[in-house]
């Protein structure tokens, strides 16, 4: 959270970045002070197969960027500026960058040090938590996440055990110092945690009583959820009737959610896997008239119809994972993104969003690679991880495609990035080439020089 600026502690800071200039450190502080977008060079893409994923390839193609936005996209007939670098591509494939619908990047380093994981709040009810203040610009894994294509992430909060709702997430650029230069949408969606009528454990047990004892649970969280955005919707009907009412933090977190304007509302993205937790979502999202997104959705298969109708995106959380019932065929969750296409669902492929799988973003890819052996066509799989997560999260005329506008936020690569054997070559991010070394690529050139002494 941000602090007031405290006079004192400001005349130090100058006097020390002073200090710090005499000593010949001015070069240094000024690329540290100056905004990554400020560096972007006006650069020509040539020779290139792009691949701008709202039109056919472009074989033999060009594509000009400038101001950190693409500027132009076209053949070999297209022009460069007489100030602008080329780039000899050589036939090589251009994306746009890949986007992580749901994600816990720069919320965790490693899973197993919790004084590096700060993903949650302490409390079941933690509306007002933002995950933006929280991330850590400098972690290992946002590189990792890079070498892989992914340029772009939701980052989310989680639920302590037993909490419902978790807070509000931000999408970010993995390029930048600190958040602030990160956030692209600082505060993006409300998250909240759908209670399950039974655990894991228990699906592939027949001890009855300790499945009851979970429902009973399930139905007095469900109950303490709905009573909460009852709660938070009269807060906001008060507050827009006499402003100067005294202001709860955490209702006050939720107010957008109840917009007058039916599309600025903000959205709610609601973990929820199995049927039950699917259902209670939906009856909460009618009650309350909430913009619903799910998450995880392993059965949303189940209420294709509704999800169609209602205009309610799923977001799959991990395609590449075994199904919730023991006599379900192990390939359901493979099948899901094709039988959500099929039924005409609004849908985008993501990690699980968990702690654990903030260092497999990277893999991103490989998750929609899955989903193309199982019925989902190779051009969907694409959009499924670049537009269609975009157009979710709201930010299609920005990101997901090569289109005229769009933040120039993209990869070459050697081929599919859906094919394990493609090897990411360069990045850029609002037209900036970024490195492509990481911890991993360091830990190969360190071991590999062992090899050879």
């Amino acid at each position: 959270m941000s602090l007031p600026t405290v006079p004192s502690v400001t005349r130090s800071r100058r006097a020390l970045l002073k200090q710090l200039g005499a000593l010949g450190g001015s070069a240094w502080l000024g690329s540290l002070a100056t905004s990554p977008a400020a560096a972007a060079p006006t650069l020509m893409l040539s020779n290139a197969l792009l691949h701008p994923l709202v039109q056919a390839p472009i074989p033999n193609g060009r594509l000009l960027i400038e101001n950190g936005r693409i500027a132009a996209i076209g053949g070999p007939q297209l022009q460069a500026p007489s100030h602008a670098k080329l780039l000899d591509l050589q036939g090589q494939h251009v994306y746009p960058g890949l986007i992580s619908p749901i994600s816990a990047l720069g919320l965790v380093e490693i899973n197993a040090v919790q004084a590096t994981v700060d993903s949650s709040e302490v409390g079941e009810l933690n509306p007002n938590a933002r995950a933006v203040v929280a991330v850590n610009a400098d972690s290992e894994l946002i590189a990792v996440a890079r070498s892989g294509g992914v340029l772009t992430v939701h980052t989310a909060p989680r639920t302590a055990p037993g909490g419902l709702m978790a807070g509000t997430s931000a999408l970010l650029q993995l390029d930048g110092w600190h958040w602030e230069q990160m956030a692209l949408v600082p505060e993006l969606a409300l998250h909240i945690h759908m209670p399950a009528a039974r655990t894991p454990e228990s699906m592939f047990g027949d001890n009855s009583a300790p499945r009851a004892q979970q429902q009973r649970v399930a139905q007095q969280r469900l109950r303490q959820l709905d009573e909460a955005f009852a709660l938070a919707r009269a807060y906001a009907q008060a507050r827009a009737v006499d402003p100067k009412l005294p202001i709860d933090s955490r209702w006050e977190a939720l107010r957008s959610c109840f917009a007058a304007d039916p599309q600025a509302r903000r959205p709610v993205w609601a973990r929820a896997d199995d049927r039950l937790q699917i259902r209670h979502a939906l009856e909460l999202a009618q009650r309350h008239e909430l913009r619903l997104v799910l998450v995880g959705g392993a059965e949303a298969a189940l209420f294709a119809s509704t999800l169609r109708t209602r205009q309610i995106p799923v977001v799959v959380a991990q395609v590449n994972r075994l199904p919730l019932r023991r006599d379900d065929p192990v390939d359901t969750l493979w099948r899901l993104p094709a039988s959500l296409a099929e039924a005409g669902v609004s849908f985008c492929i993501g990690m699980s969003g968990s702690e654990g799988h903030a260092a497999n973003e990277r893999n991103l890819a490989f998750e929609a690679g899955r989903a193309t052996a199982h019925g989902l066509s190779a051009d969907e799989a694409l959009k499924a991880i670049t537009l269609y997560p975009a157009q979710i999260l709201g930010v299609s005329d920005r990101l997901g495609s090569l289109q005229v506008g769009c933040l120039a936020s993209l990869f070459v690569s050697s081929g599919s990035p859906l094919d394990i054997r493609s090897e990411v070559l360069r990045t850029f991010v609002q037209g900036r080439e970024l490195p492509m070394d990481n911890r991993h690529t360091r830990l190969r050139d360190r071991y590999e020089e062992r090899l050879r002494r």
